[in-house]
Order: structure tokens, then C-alpha cells, then sequence
């Protein structure tokens, strides 16, 4: 298959290009635009208690005062209010009141902090939009109005709240974008000239990968409106560093090929059509590992996590067809010249050093085996240490943001809880009106739950059959406590409802409490499910039962190896309270599935050198040799692409950058050159069972009848080296 789509691409290299000239400005041109949400209650389904309360919410109370922004005030002086501030305050809420911005329903005095030195304007907008860009823009509008209208006075007034960190949120993802973007094109610029010493070959990636960009961000935007997914800044970010990193790797595979081919004697276009046909099915074994790992997060509960997943598999789909149709039609166009000016193409590097690494496999594979395991060992305990943290809002932009300092002084000048209270929503279940002579009793109650500074009582609807209790926490809304502390209050809401009643407890941190629950969820079954259906793909290439145990276990030692040194890193390191809740699911799945694709490159060079009738051990040390280089290079290029994301300024990017990278790296330089050759080396022939796809094979007549090296090889000529004599 893979040489007929060679054959079909080399003949018609102008129209494959035309193709997909014309696929780009098509897909562009009338793509719809990709909405982003920042409301976190939007990730859940609809059978979590903290949705239903807010459903209970918005139709017995659907006029209830939930703020969207706040405008917090102080003195410039950082001394307490005068009467003239209060006065320039009120002045302030009612001004911006008449402004009658769009989404603003109401805009009324807060409460002033007990030490008199702050004072709060709240403003509701429209709850069906939260998180939406016409919010963002909003709060744009009255961050601008608020400090106008301060101006002139002794205050300083700042505007924060879920509107104004979605604002804010959205500027640190624009500026981090800028900032991977530029980081991800300098590093495989820079990394490609040293490899090949060709500026075509370097520029050449970054031309053709961010023409797939453009059609794959025009996929994603239809599937998201097709599908009605949930859509997040952080995924721009996140698909810049797949698109460039995952392409350059698929690039270097095919380049090392087709190299090797040129080496061998081949006449120009034949040697990429035998590149496509030799590297084509490795490539598309680890691409159909990737997507499917990315596929798994359909099953995630949470709606960041189902928008991710489709995402990255259709950039990583496009990618790959790419990488098996673009590509050769434009390398074919250009021919060796593509090398140019460097001369190194035309001869075969030594490669002294992976030699001695693959002798060292092939004399001790037990030592290596054990010493490389118990690095990834070593590095798992870490993970004993994990603790997440739900505060998607701190996360995803620096402390140094207005909302974020607005978040930090709410939690020093009022209760921690008061900018996030706790709703409990008391309500009838035969339709007839509460008992209000109990509400005393039931908030006496709420607010006797250990963590609560307060309960009340606080409206009842008009039909008297659903009661609000407003429940504030003593901790800020997304810490671990806050979130124990309103578990607890569920379980009294519950008990303590009177007879004819139930209770829904409903708020931010009863949000966070069911995300908890949700990713618990998750990891229960994104995790084994991926993991099965990578050992799937891993059995059809290898044609054997044994090697995909041993070699998803290995990537499953690299998964906890990577968690905990992330833990070690950023929670015992830097002393971060915990790790961002979604990370070890995205964790695993990149580094799950990434890792999967340098263990597939390896071990299918493995086989071709087992095919060739070398003993395994032989057989690893030389796969090792032949390959180490093409694993090397790609690895050190993924790895520094996702560190990318470490620019971005973000504890949530920065998380994943590292973890990612580290994983990557991991899988690299530990996995896929030491832990799995050395394994297979040990098990033997076994390793292949029940299939034979070790042993030697007819070779055919022709052009391109060495070895398949379906690794992508490292460009070295197995027709002048090798000391068994096979032919090119």
C-alpha cells in the first residue's frame, strides 16, 4: 500500500501539491471561527450535583445576584476609606450602572472589608454566556469605565472576578501562544541545521507543517461546531507544539530514508518512493498510536478533555498524511539538491558512538535492562507525593494578573470563601411550600460543618417551595480544603434535609468537588482503554502477542517515572500546593502514546536486523546503532518543542511542558534505546510468539531490497558496512 501511494505522490508531485494548496484555502476560507470557554461548570455533564443545583438555580431564582466581575477599591495610599472615598465608590457603582454595557444586567454595592480599608462594586452579567467572548469583551469595557471613572480621586481600583480572568486568561494564552510559536520554529530550525547542514531541509518543515497547521485548525473549528465540544485557549497552545513537533518527527523519518536510499545507488524519485514504502508503515503505526490515545479522551467527562481529544487527533491525522503525501511530492520536486550545500549525504557516517551504546545492549542486556528500569523506578516513587489542584483560573495566567491580584487582596481583606460562596438549595419534593419555621434550625446546621465561617438563609422563590442558603467557606473556593469543607456540607445539606426535601449544594467549589470526582473517573477508564488499544496496534505491525505486554509496560514506567519528577520538581521543588487536576491525563496520554512511537521505531528495526538472520542480541545491539541516531534526533526535537510551552508564563503550561518533555525524553533515551531493545534481547525468539516476524525472509530482487528499516533508519548504508553482506 505504502509503496503505491509513493509511486502515486513521486509521478504526480505538482498535483499533490496543487491538492493540498487547494484543501487549504478551501478548509481556511470557510472554516467557522473556534469559540473559546473558560466557564469551568461548562466541563461537567449534567448528572453532577453542582449542575443540577445550578439548573435548580437558574429556574427558581432567575433574576438570583451571582457576580460576574468586581471591581475591588482601595486607597492609593493603603490606608482605611474616608466618607469622601465611600462617596467617589457609590458614585463610581452608579455611574457604571447607566453605562448599560452589553451582557451587564446589574451592577450594585458590595460589602466594605471589616478593617474599612476596601470596598467592592459587583456586577452581574448574563449566566448563559459565561466564559463567552462577548464577556470577554465586557469586562474589557468595564476594566476601561471603572478606572476612568476613578480617575481624580485617591482610589485605586482594580477589576477581577470570572469575567475578568477569562479577559485576562484569554491576553496570557495570546502572549504564550507568541511565545511557543516563536521558541517551537527556532528550535527545529536550529536543531535541523545542525543534523543535515541544509537550510532547505531546515526551512522546509516549518513551510510545509504550517500549511498542515492552517488546515487542521480549519478541521478542528468544523468538528467543534459539528459536535458542539467545548473549546479552551490552552488547545491553541497545545496544538502548535503537536503539529511541529509530531510533523518534524514524521519529516526526519522519511529524510533518514530517503538519505539511506540516495547512499545506496537509487536513481532520485526512486529513492523516495522506496522511502515512503520503508518508512511509511512505521510512521503510520505511530501516528495510529497517538490518535488513538487522543481518541480515548471521547470517554473523559470533563469537556476540556473530550474537545482535546478529536483536536489533536485530527491534527495528528492530517500530519500524517502529510507526512506520506506532501512531503515526498515536494522533496521529489527538489531532489538532492535539498541537501544542498552540504556534501555529508553522499557518505556514510560512522556512528562510533551509537555502535559502542549498541554493543553495550548486546554483551550486558541484563545490566542495561535492570540499571534503565531502575532509573524509571526510582522515578516513580514521586508519584506517592501527587496532589491536584482545581484552580483552572491561577493556572492558566501568571499571579501578576489584575484579576489574579484582585483574587489574592479579596482573600486577605474578606473571608476567603466570600468571592466564591456555597449555594444549598433546599427544596420541596411534593410541590407544596417549606416549613420556613425550620430554615433556623437547617443553617444552624450548614454552618456548624467544620471549614464554614458562615450560613444564612438568604431568598426564597415566589411559589416558596426551593430556599437559598448562602454557605461561606473559610478557605478561597478551589484549594483542597475548600473543596473537603463542601463535600462535608453535602453530606449535612443531605442528612439534615427535612422530611419532603432535598438538597443541592451548588457553587465553585462544589464544581471543583465533581471535576475531582470526574477525572477520578477518568483515569479509570481513559487510561486502560488507550492503553488497550495501543497494545492492539502494537499486535497487528509486530504480529505478536508477547512484545506489546512488555512494551506498554515499559511506556506505563515511563508515564510514572515522568509524574514523579514533575512532583518532585514543582510540588516538593517550588513548593506548588499540587499539580493542575487535568495533568497525569494529558501526561499520560502524550507520553503513553509518544513513547509508544520511538518503542514502534526501534523495535521495528529490531526485527528488520532479526530478519536478516542475527541472533537477538545482535539483532538489539545493531538496531540500537543503525536507529539510536533517527530516535535521538527526533526525541531531542519533540522534547525541546513541548519545552516550548514552559515560555508561556502559566502554571499549567509550564506543568505540561515539563512533564511532557521529560516524557518524551524519557521515552527517548531510556525507553526505546536501553529498556526495550535490551528486553527483547532477553526474551528472545518468544518475544515474536505466536507470529515469526524475527525470522529471515526471502529478499526480493530490485531496487530497494534492503532491510525495510521501518525505524526510518539513521541514514547509514547497510550495502557498504555491513559486515554480513546484506545488499542495498
Amino acid at each position: 500500500m505504502f509503496r503505491r501511494i509513493g509511486n502515486v505522490v513521486v509521478r504526480h508531485p505538482v498535483w499533490t501539491i496543487v491538492a493540498w494548496l487547494i484543501a487549504a484555502v478551501a478548509i481556511v476560507a470557510t472554516a467557522p471561527s473556534l469559540p473559546s470557554n473558560s466557564d469551568e461548570s461548562s466541563f461537567l455533564p449534567k448528572s453532577y450535583e453542582s449542575i443540577k443545583a445550578a439548573e435548580l438555580q437558574e429556574k427558581a431564582f432567575p433574576s438570583a445576584f451571582t457576580p460576574s466581575a468586581i471591581a475591588l477599591y482601595q486607597r492609593t495610599d493603603g490606608g482605611r476609606l474616608t466618607a469622601a472615598d465611600r462617596k467617589d465608590v457609590a458614585r463610581i457603582t452608579s455611574e457604571l450602572g447607566g453605562e448599560h454595557i452589553d451582557q451587564v444586567q446589574k451592577v450594585v454595592p458590595g460589602q466594605p472589608s471589616k478593617d474599612g480599608k476596601y470596598a467592592m462594586t459587583l456586577v452581574q452579567m448574563d449566566s448563559k454566556n459565561a466564559g463567552q467572548p462577548k464577556q470577554v469583551d465586557a469586562a474589557k469595557e468595564l476594566r476601561k469605565d471603572v478606572k476612568d471613572l476613578a480617575k481624580g480621586t485617591h482610589l485605586d481600583v482594580k477589576l477581577g472576578g470570572s469575567a475578568a480572568q477569562a479577559l485576562d486568561q484569554e491576553d496570557s494564552s495570546k502572549r504564550g501562544q507568541a511565545l511557543i510559536g516563536i521558541g517551537t520554529f527556532v528550535i527545529i530550525l536550529v536543531t535541523l541545521l545542525i543534523i543535515f547542514r541544509a537550510p532547505i531541509l531546515a526551512v522546509l518543515p516549518l513551510l510545509l507543517i504550517g500549511l498542515v497547521s492552517a488546515i487542521a485548525n480549519g478541521l478542528i473549528a468544523y468538528a467543534t461546531k459539528l459536535f458542539d465540544l467545548q473549546a479552551n485557549s490552552s488547545i491553541s497552545s497545545i496544538l502548535i507544539v503537536v503539529l511541529f513537533g509530531v510533523g518534524t518527527d514524521y519529516f526526519l523519518f522519511l529524510m533518514f530514508r530517503y538519505r539511506e536510499r540516495l547512499r545506496a545507488g537509487d536513481e532520485p524519485k526512486q529513492a523516495m518512493v522506496n522511502a515512503v514504502d520503508r518508512v511509511g508503515e512505521a510512521i503510520a503505526s505511530a501516528a495510529g498510536a497517538v490518535i488513538i490515545a487522543f481518541l480515548a479522551l471521547v470517554l473523559s467527562t470533563l469537556g476540556f478533555l473530550k474537545q482535546m481529544g478529536p483536536a489533536l487527533a485530527i491534527a495528528v491525522g492530517a500530519t500524517l498524511i502529510a507526512g506520506l503525501t506532501l512531503i515526498p511530492a515536494v522533496v521529489s520536486l527538489i531532489g538532492p539538491k535539498v541537501f544542498w550545500p552540504s556534501k555529508s549525504w553522499q557518505k556514510e557516517p560512522e556512528n562510533a558512538r551509537f555502535a559502542a551504546l549498541g554493543r553495550g545492549v548486546q554483551r550486558r542486556p541484563a545490566l542495561t535492562a535492570v540499571l534503565s528500569g531502575l532509573v524509571l523506578v526510582v522515578l516513580s516513587l514521586g508519584t506517592l507525593g501527587f496532589n491536584a489542584t482545581f484552580d483552572l483560573a491561577s493556572g492558566s495566567m501568571p499571579k501578576t494578573k489584575e484579576s489574579m491580584v484582585v483574587q489574592d487582596e479579596m482573600q486577605q481583606a474578606y473571608s476567603a470563601g466570600a468571592a466564591a460562596p456555597t449555594d444549598v438549595y433546599l427544596s420541596s419534593t411534593d410541590g407544596k411550600p417549606l416549613d420556613r419555621a425550620a430554615f433556623g434550625a437547617y443553617a444552624q446546621k450548614l454552618g456548624a460543618v467544620e471549614g464554614v465561617a458562615n450560613a444564612r438563609m438568604a431568598q426564597v422563590n415566589k411559589a416558596g417551595t426551593t430556599a437559598d442558603f448562602t454557605v461561606t467557606l473559610k478557605y478561597e473556593a478551589s484549594t483542597d480544603k475548600a473543596i473537603d469543607a463542601v463535600g462535608q456540607v453535602r453530606d449535612v445539606a443531605h442528612s439534615a434535609a427535612p422530611d419532603g426535601t432535598e438538597a443541592l449544594v451548588g457553587g465553585m467549589s462544589s464544581i471543583f468537588k465533581d471535576i475531582d470526582s470526574a477525572v477520578t473517573h477518568d483515569y479509570r477508564t481513559v487510561f486502560p482503554v488507550a492503553a488497550l488499544l495501543i497494545m492492539v496496534i502494537l499486535g497487528l505491525l509486530l504480529r505478536s502477542v508477547v512484545a506489546p505486554w512488555y512494551l506498554i509496560a515499559s511506556v506505563g514506567l515511563g508515564f510514572g517515572a515522568t509524574l514523579g519528577a514533575t512532583v518532585w520538581i514543582f510540588q516538593k521543588g517550588q513548593g506548588h500546593s499540587g499539580l493542575m487536576f487535568m495533568l497525569p491525563v494529558i501526561m499520560y496520554l502524550f507520553v503513553v502514546a509518544i513513547g509508544t512511537d520511538y518503542n514502534i521505531l526501534m523495535i521495528a528495526r529490531l526485527r528488520e536486523e532479526a530478519r536478516e538472520g542475527r541472533e537477538p542480541r545482535e539483532a538489539a545491539g545493531m538496531a540500537l546503532r543503525h536507529a539510536g541516531p533517527t530516535v535521538a534526533a527526533a526525541g531531542f526535537i519533540l522534547a525541546a518543542t513541548f519545552a516550548t510551552m514552559m515560555l508561556a508564563g502559566n502554571a499549567l503550561l509550564t506543568e505540561m511542558g515539563f512533564a511532557v518533555s521529560f516524557g518524551i525524553a524519557v521515552a527517548a533515551f531510556v525507553m526505546a534505546m536501553f529498556f526495550t531493545p535490551s528486553l527483547t534481547a532477553l526474551i528472545g525468539h518468544a518475544a515474536w510468539w505466536p507470529g515469526h516476524g524475527d525470522q529471515a525472509k526471502p529478499t526480493a530482487s530490485g531496487a530497494g531490497t534492503g532491510p525495510s528499516d521501518a525505524s526510518g533508519g539513521d541514514g547509514r548504508d547497510s550495502v557498504t558496512h555491513d559486515p554480513a553482506g546484506r545488499r542495498g
